[in-house]
This record gives structure tokens, sequence and C-alpha cells, in this order.
């Protein structure tokens, strides 16, 4: 969910496809990755709920942006107002940017 929103970001800044250019930290092999590659590796445990960080990362500097989330509830308060959006709204595919 949140990481792929986040590689689609990125990779759209670069006006690349993300499924073109994608790799996991867990099927890729170590060391530098190629040009024009974004890299994901997930990391589970504890009470995390979920950390998502962007690393742009060159020689001897980086940036990151970073989102934590410590519990669960904004996530619900999220799919509450999900649902009162599509009350009475006509079908279709909506993402949470439509959401006001």
């Amino acid at each position: 969910g949140t990481a792929l929103f986040l590689g689609e970001a990125a990779a759209g800044g670069f006006g690349w496809n993300l499924p073109d250019v994608a790799i996991d930290g867990r099927s890729g092999l170590p060391g530098a990755r190629p040009a024009q590659q974004i890299g994901f590796h997930a990391v589970r445990g504890g009470d995390i709920v979920g950390d998502h960080t962007v690393l742009f990362a060159g020689t001897g500097e980086r940036i990151e942006i970073s989102h934590k989330s410590s519990s669960r509830a904004g996530y619900a308060q999220g799919s509450l107002r999900a649902a009162r959006f599509l009350a009475g709204r006509a079908r279709g595919l909506y993402d949470m940017a439509d959401v006001r």
C-alpha cells in the first residue's frame, strides 16, 4: 500500500513506470543497484505499525522523507472517511485522493 504509493510517486517524478524499475531487497542482489532502478525493502518487527522512508542517496549525501505510524487509529479514521465519501456515490474506481 503505502510503500507502493511512495514508489509510484518517486518513479513518476523521474518519468519512470514503477513496475519497470522496482526491485525489492528480498529478491535483489546485494551491492549497488544500476541507475534508473528503485529499491524496496520491507522490515517488520515488534510493534511497528508502519514506518516508510523514501531515500535519495548519492555519494556522500542522502535525503530522507519518512512517515512513521505507531497506531492503526489513523488508518481506521481514514476508512471511516472513505466510507462516508462512498455513501450514495456511483459505482467506480476511487482512491484516497478523491476523499475530501
